[in-house]
């Protein structure tokens, strides 16, 4: 098959759907011919100065689109708009991992003119929450319901994120619940215990409570920040640190501020971008991986249990039903209530060996990249 993957930006600081991309094109490449279509974002300000621009990684195609500029998320890219008139016809299967962004409508309207089948996949971007809800709201109207209502199907990472493909209108037939996955090959030789610790000074008598992704509002770091507080303040834990690892997305300052006024800055470290070398030793040392509130599935819970780490979260955000009780605890969203299971699991050995040895369990045996990518392909075959 000839499979076009389109995503908004194709850079390492925007996370989640740029690893799942790279890994499933990756994968896909080995036995089709994949083309990813982004544009030249680097980050929320910067671009690649070389645009357009085209690579080929890993067996699969990139081609970096200039931007003419950026608004409300939208990456606007007339020469994308331009080539996908011209070439779209020629793939079998396109795969947009957006619904709210300027390609997804020139892929909308492309697809529909030549007859070209869509898959749609929104990574937890379906509700309207946070800022610019009206906005969202006005899109979707006019644009969104549209996107998926003429989907040829519409991949949902979970149970809840499938419920919310129904209350936006998609008929049952039309959803298709699959995970994410990670390529297992590379936890095989995973980086020495302490070297972590080592790089930026923690103790090795300390036990480590990690956030690792982008620091914005919508992840709930503010909701952890405060757990923490009440872990070390208000139940005497000063065997524990937190460290807060990723790049900036608009919260740090705010997030740093916090620390400061609630008297915890000595015990939370704030990294900063991180590479993948630095990322595996980070989770390799963690003793448990915090992400207090999340939408869609987060690449990180998986890369977490591939090194044997146990997680903790609310219902905050979306859910996962995998995770309580069995790779780690799914709390209400109280301060209290996730600084004790914290440290529940930093606390008790027994139950840390428990939990880490269940992560590695669950992640082989549901969440390969192997066996997301033969579903994929699946439902590509069924959509052509």
């Amino acid at each position: 098959m000839r499979i076009l993957q389109v995503i908004p930006v194709f850079s390492a600081p925007f996370g989640g759907p740029v690893t799942v991309v790279r890994s499933i094109s990756k994968e896909l490449a080995k036995k089709h011919e994949v083309t990813v279509y982004t544009t030249s974002a680097l980050d929320h300000r910067r671009d690649f100065k070389d645009s357009p621009l085209e690579v080929k990684s890993d067996g699969y195609r990139v081609v970096y689109f200039p931007r003419i500029f950026r608004f409300s998320g939208f990456n606007v890219s007339p020469v994308m708009a331009r080539t996908l008139k011209e070439t779209l016809s020629e793939f079998d299967i396109v795969h947009l991992h957006s619904w709210r962004h300027f390609q997804d409508i020139i892929v909308h309207h492309y697809a529909k003119k030549y007859g070209v089948p869509y898959v749609l996949q929104t990574h937890g971007s379906l509700p309207r929450i946070m800022a610019k809800r009206r906005l969202k709201w006005i899109y979707d109207v006019f644009f969104g319901y549209r996107l998926l209502r003429d989907a040829s199907r519409v991949i949902a990472l979970s149970q809840m994120e499938a419920k919310q493909c129904r209350g936006m209108g998609v008929p049952e037939e039309k959803i298709e619940v699959i995970p994410n996955g990670i390529d297992l090959s590379e936890y095989d030789n995973l980086p020495p215990k302490g070297s972590f610790r080592k790089k930026f000074n923690i103790p090795e008598d300390k036990r480590t409570i990690l956030f690792l992704g982008r620091i914005h509002k919508t992840k709930g770091i503010d909701f952890l920040v405060k757990a923490y507080a009440y872990l070390v303040k208000n139940m005497r834990c000063n065997e524990a640190v937190l460290v807060i690892a990723g790049p900036d997305d608009g919260y740090l300052a705010e997030a740093k501020s916090l620390t400061g006024s609630l008297s915890i800055s000595d015990h939370v470290l704030f990294t900063g971008f991180v590479s993948n070398e630095d990322k595996l030793k980070a989770l390799v040392d963690a003793d448990v991986f915090a992400t207090p509130s999340f939408y869609g599935f987060p690449i990180t819970f998986l890369e977490a249990c591939a090194t044997g780490t146990p997680i903790v979260t609310t219902t905050l955000g979306d859910t996962l039903e995998w995770i309580d009780g069995n790779a780690g605890y799914v709390t209400p969203p109280t301060h209290h209530d996730l600084a004790k299971t914290t440290y529940a699991i930093i606390s008790d050995d027994g139950l840390h060996r428990k939990f880490s040895r269940n992560c590695r369990k669950t992640v082989r045996s549901k969440f390969s990249l192997r066996k997301v990518v033969n579903r994929l392909e699946q439902v590509y075959r069924e959509s052509c």
